[in-house]
Order: C-alpha cells, then structure tokens, then sequence
C-alpha cells in the first residue's frame, strides 16, 4: 500500500510530508522510504497559531479558523507529496495533525487535541485519511505518546544490546528496546522547545530558533540557571509520561531567569541546551541504553549534538539514517506505519511505552472518494520492521 504520512511537530514551524511502500510479510512490516517534501506554515498562520498555544488564552472562533487553515496547509502538502513521490497512486493518507494542547494532571494524561481537519485532506486528495491518532490511546488509560513507540521498538527489535530511539523536536522523546522486559518509552523534557522560546522572546520576534546552534556555541553555560532548571519535578517523575510546550514555555523560563538576573542571549540559549542534553543523557543511562539513534530537527543542531555526545560518555550517538530511516522524516514515516496498522485492524500501540490499559487500534477514517480503505488480505501483528533500499 502506497502511503503518505504528514507531520507537524510540536516545534510548529512546517509541515512534513513522508512516502512509502508498506507491506505485510509474515511478521514483518516491510518499509520501502519513497521519500519527503516539507513547506513552512505561511507566516501569517504560524504566527496565528503561536499567539494562540498556551498560556495564551484563545476562543473557539479562532481554534476553528485554525483547525480549517492548518487543514487546507496539510492538504496541499498531501497533494503535492502524491504527485511528486506517489506518482499519483497514494492510497491511503495519515495525518498527524497539529498539536496544540496535551492535558495532563498529576502525571495523568485526562485528554490531547490536535487540529488540522482531515476532510480538507480527504477532499483534495481522493484518498481516506487516518487522523486523530493520540485521543484512543489516552482513552485506554495511555499518555498519547511517544505514540511513534511502536515503529520504534519495532524497527530496534534485532538490534545487539539495548538500543533506543531519540526524537529531537521541540520535546525530546526516547523509545528503548532489546532488553529482556518490556520496552520503555517517554519524554525526557524540552529539545528545542526553551531555546525557540528564548531567542524569540529575547530578540523580540526577530529570530525564531538558534539557527544551526551558533547562539549557543558563543555563550556559556550559567550553571545557576541550569541547576535550577534541573530542579523541575518532571524528571523525577518514572515513565511512562508525557510533557509539552504546556509546561516548558516562555513564562516558565522567564520565571527561572528571573532568579539569575540578566544574562546574554547566548548564554541563556547555552544553558537551555546544555539542559536538553543533560535530561536526555540522564534518561538514556537511566533506561540502560547502550546506543542511542537519534532523529528530528535536533539532530540538525550540531551545538546541541555535540553537548549530548558528552553528556552520554561512552554512549555511541547516531542518527536514525544510519539505520535506514532519514532523520529528517522519521516521524512522518512513524504516522504512516500507524495509519497503515490502523486500515488492517492492527495495533498501533505498546502498553508498556504509553502506559496504557491494553493496545488499540488508533484514530478516526475519514472516506475518500472511493469511499473506505481496502486492505488487501487479513493480516496477523507484526513482530518487526524492515527498510527496504529507497
């Protein structure tokens, strides 16, 4: 089945568009990348659903205006990934949609939105889309994430050792598998969630993000602010768990920063990146990790890729490419695998990585034009994921 996967991480910058060829084979899932397209929220947009995400406060007028904008986005994205990579013969769309609230309680996940209709998607496709993929899981009782869990431990099951996968977005999220338990998956914290609120905030809109991580390779890191930063309850917290930009925004590094007095912009992007590293190689140790394959718009980072490769010691830090996925794309690749599992009545989740009462197929179908997917023979869970060359 010739499948698109879209993503737009949490990070809100663009929207990614992911091809492949999935097909079951035994207890396999065979995964052959066809490739990716990515386009940049309009300004206008972006800049709408920034102001809108908490804190902030916004009406339902406006999530609705975003839910159809952010749609029509997702739509021509999915188009223009079938014409170029599909060659007009995707069957089967997945979208991730946009997050823009994750609910959490006392380490209780009670609800998550994402928006970005899938009817805009559907209608301009041709192709039934698989959305809302998160709200199943946390009705089981799960956090909705790392929700990518699943194509993580079974793209790892193999491997020597303990191996774990690593999302860099704007939070950080790690997938461990191979040891003789159950796998483990969870966010660690912020990846580049602080550092956009930083130079955004600091440089009063001129600058989204620490491009190429220059603002941090001039600063220096004030362990003030960093221990601080450390003393954030959530990390002390055992997986399975989740976080989000309700949690590590502006204000709540404005409140830390308040403590310190005034620092450079650099050095304040440092220390915010110095803690991503620090979280993450904390959590790998802590799951006994003996390899860690990282993917997302992090890994583009070399400050921040640098300061993990010291914070993990010994630890050997590789991106996902190395392994067959492009790290660029991963998630994207990630929703396709769930959409697919979900139009053949499988699983898309593991329990133990999201904490769940028991696996469930995910998301909600909206018909394309031919009406509903068509699976083309029952099939059995797979145990396993192979990439096939491109």
């Amino acid at each position: 089945m010739r499948v698109v996967g879209l993503m737009s991480g949490t990070s809100h910058d663009a929207v990614d568009a992911a091809a492949a060829d999935l097909a079951l084979d035994g207890d396999s899932l065979l995964l052959r990348p066809l490739g990716m397209v990515s386009e940049p929220y309009p300004e206008e947009l972006r800049s709408a659903l920034a102001g809108a995400l908490p804190p902030a406060a916004t009406t339902l007028g406006e999530v609705c205006r975003l839910d159809t904008r952010i749609g029509q986005v997702f739509a021509e994205l999915a188009v223009r990934a079938d014409r170029e990579l599909c060659d007009g013969r995707a069957e089967l769309v997945v979208s991730h949609g946009q997050t823009v609230f994750h609910w959490v309680e006392q380490g209780r996940v009670h609800g998550t939105l994402q928006i970005g209709s899938p009817a805009w998607i559907a209608e301009a496709t041709g192709c039934p889309v698989v959305s809302d993929l998160r709200s199943r899981d946390v009705a089981a009782g799960g956090q909705g994430a790392p929700l990518v869990s699943i194509v993580d431990v079974l793209w790892l099951r193999g491997r020597p050792g303990v191996s774990a996968a690593l999302n860099l977005g704007g939070i950080a999220n790690l997938t461990v598998a191979g040891a003789a338990g159950d796998p483990v998956a969870f966010d660690t914290g912020p990846a580049n969630a602080l550092a956009d609120a930083a130079v955004h905030a600091l440089t009063e809109g001129r600058m989204d993000y620490d491009e190429d991580g220059l603002l941090a390779a001039r600063g220096r890191v004030d362990e003030t602010l960093l221990r601080r930063l450390l003393d954030e309850p959530y990390y002390a917290e055992p997986p399975p768990k989740t976080t989000g930009k309700e949690l590590f925004h502006w204000p709540y590094l404005r409140d830390a920063l308040s403590a310190c007095g005034p620092l450079p912009l650099e050095d304040v992007v440092a220390t915010v990146t110095r803690l991503t590293a620090r979280t993450v190689a904390d959590a790998v140790r802590s799951a006994g990790a003996g390899e860690v394959a990282a993917s997302g718009g992090g890994t583009r980072n070399p400050t921040l890729m640098a300061m993990l490769r010291t914070e993990l010691g010994g630890i050997p830090l590789r991106t996902s490419d190395e392994l067959g996925l492009p790290s660029a794309a991963k998630e994207a690749y990630a929703f396709a695998v769930l959409g697919f599992l979900t139009v053949h009545g499988l699983n898309g989740t593991i329990p133990a990585c999201t904490g769940a009462r028991r696996p469930s197929i995910l998301g909600s179908v909206t018909p394309g034009r031919r009406g509903l997917p068509r699976p083309r023979a029952a099939a059995e869970q797979p145990r396993r994921l192979r990439i096939l060359p491109a």
